[in-house]
């Protein structure tokens, strides 16, 4: 279940970022407050990205070594 929050998070965290950035750009353009949340979705993102690149290890060393038990028999 974590596995795919984060990876649905990895697809929402830019488009969050993206509004962000147009409100910015709208409301008070000489002032870059959306930098404050760029760091944090970027910091989030990357935690996301890992548990999503350590799920996809794991599911294919299970699947090699599945394979493997397989083509011993």
């Amino acid at each position: 279940m974590h596995t795919y929050r984060s990876a649905t998070f990895l697809v929402k965290a830019p488009f969050i970022l993206a509004f962000l950035f147009v409100v910015n750009l709208l409301t008070s353009p000489g002032h870059w407050w959306v930098q404050w949340p760029a760091l944090g979705l970027g910091i989030a993102w990357v935690f996301a990205l890992f548990r999503v690149i350590r799920a996809v290890a794991v599911a294919g060393g299970l699947a090699a070594l599945a394979a493997l038990l397989l083509r011993r028999r």
